[in-house]
């Protein structure tokens, strides 16, 4: 098996419709946009995340500061001053004893409008029943951030305090870097990684195709030993066994085809050459002796016959494999068809001393073309005949049972050796077995046989055991029988119409 060579692989990879180029293309792709999407998700929605985030945390610190509040006073300084800074939040609680600020905001500039914040949050919880009330207002600095706004009761009893929070709703740019440059590393990896795995994977998935490639590039060139492997993926693996078994299939087409050549090259040659001699001995010989020149003229007739059912024989296997035959179907009687092939062959008894024998059962009645059918109890019975030894005892047998009529043809022969037997079908095959009889034909017989029992739908086979003969058989399912009447009916207009 030649390999690819460097220029092969390399064109391989730059060509666009490959699988290997398009899922190499397809993970870089799907790369490229997961990492932008990240990074527009970053650019446009970190900043309402961040709110969002930020301002379920101030309520969860407002609940520990009240907490604290009420039920550790004595440490609630140090408390206040910790969550402030760790947060970055302003809290001021106003009570009856004063106010109390712990300021942890250090990056804002604009703390004197914390004030202003503090009154406008105040008159909004004034305004309402609830406990606890937030809100957020635009920074008046530059920056043009907003800030979150809460305020609650706490306390003793009913509350006689309020607490105010105060925090930035905006990321600081320290934490904006640090997200950028974690999102940078992140896009590397991910890149790199998706890189590695798409590369990875369209060899996985292109090397048992390219395998298969390379083996069916062999398989054209004629050479039948490839072996296609497909070891990766079910599908492929599939797709190597079909083509193992078309390979074989090949290997053994062409095996017939080159048997068949012989075959027919050397039964054309013999009656060419007997047509020929015979024709130049009446030109030399014979001419102006009327009794040997009608001899002479037969034996060329008969010649002409024998390669005019070569050519029939081939040309029929041919109409059967293109679907191109058309049966005339009807309803006939099967046994009555088999007696007509049994009494032709009787002219053998006398002749060439065969003990034919006829066992029929009552008439039965099936729908196919009757012409056909007999075509193919001839050919079993002719089979018998040359394949039958020195026994040339034959019985044919027509049996019922239920729905169902078998046509048998058994000969007490060599029969077929049992690795042969399921290749009889096959077009050009003949048995090795060897025979003392002058076997003649070009081994289409069972083919065409087996291609009109499958346009009939019908069943067949052979049992054999070599050294005791074979039984050729098949089934039919039977149908009434018609009645009279249609019978007459159809005499009638046979009759009508010749004489018309």
């Amino acid at each position: 098996m030649a390999d690819w060579t460097r220029d092969d692989k390399r064109k391989h990879w730059l060509d666009t419709g490959s699988i290997k180029t398009a899922t190499l293309f397809s993970f870089v792709v799907f790369a490229a946009l997961l990492i932008a999407l990240l990074w527009g998700l970053m650019s446009f929605f970190i900043s309402t995340f961040y709110e969002t985030a930020r301002m379920q945390e101030v309520i969860r610190t407002a609940n520990s500061i009240e907490g604290e509040y009420r039920n550790a006073p004595d440490q609630f300084e140090e408390f206040a001053v910790r969550t402030a800074g760790a947060n970055g939040i302003f809290i001021r609680i106003d009570s009856a004893e004063g106010s109390l600020i712990y300021d942890g905001t250090s990056a804002i500039n604009d703390k004197d409008s914390f004030d202003k914040d503090v009154e406008l949050i105040r008159n909004k919880l004034d305004s309402t029943p609830l406990d606890s009330v937030t809100a957020t207002r635009m920074s008046p600095a530059s920056d043009s951030s907003s800030r979150l706004l809460y305020a609650a009761h706490i306390g003793p009893g009913n509350g006689t305090g309020v607490l105010y929070i105060i925090a930035p709703l905006y990321p600081d740019q320290v934490t904006i870097r640090i997200v950028s440059g974690m999102l940078a590393y992140i896009s590397f990896i991910v890149l790199t990684a998706a890189l590695l795995l798409a590369y990875a994977l369209s060899k996985r998935i292109s090397s048992p195709i390219e395998n298969l490639t390379k083996s069916a590039t062999e398989l054209s060139k004629g050479n039948y030993n490839v072996k296609f492997d497909g070891a990766g993926f079910t599908e492929t693996k599939e797709l190597a066994r079909a083509l193992n078994k078309a390979s074989y299939e090949m290997e053994k087409t062409d095996f017939y085809q080159r048997e068949i050549i012989a075959n027919v090259s050397h039964d054309l040659k013999t009656p060419l050459t007997m047509i020929r001699s015979y024709a130049e001995k009446i030109i030399d010989i014979s001419g102006n002796n009327p009794v040997k020149r009608n001899a002479d003229l037969h034996i060329i007739i008969a010649e002409t016959e024998r390669l005019n059912r070569m050519v029939t024989d081939m040309m029929s296997v041919s109409n059967l494999q293109s679907n191109n035959v058309e049966l005339h179907k009807e309803t006939f009687d099967i046994v009555q068809a088999a007696q007509e092939v049994y009494e032709s062959f009787q002219v053998l008894s006398s002749s060439e001393g065969f003990d034919i024998h006829f066992h029929p059962c009552k008439s039965t009645y099936v729908v196919g073309d009757r012409s056909r059918i007999m075509q193919v109890m001839t050919n079993f019975v002719s089979n018998a005949v040359k394949y039958s030894g020195d026994n040339k005892y034959i019985d044919i047998q027509v049996s019922r049972s239920g729905r169902k009529v078998a046509f048998h043809c058994v000969d007490h022969g060599v029969g077929i050796p049992a690795d042969e037997i399921a290749h009889v079908w096959d077009r050009y095959y003949r048995t090795s077995a060897n025979h003392e009889r002058d076997i003649e034909g070009t081994g289409l017989g069972l083919a065409i046989v087996k291609g009109i029992l499958t346009l009939h739908n019908a069943k067949y086979g052979v049992d054999s055991e070599e050294g005791k003969g074979s039984d050729f058989w098949f089934e039919m399912d039977t149908v009434k029988k018609p009645p009279a009447r249609s019978k007459q009916a159809g005499k009638e207009a046979s009759d009508n119409g010749e004489e018309s």
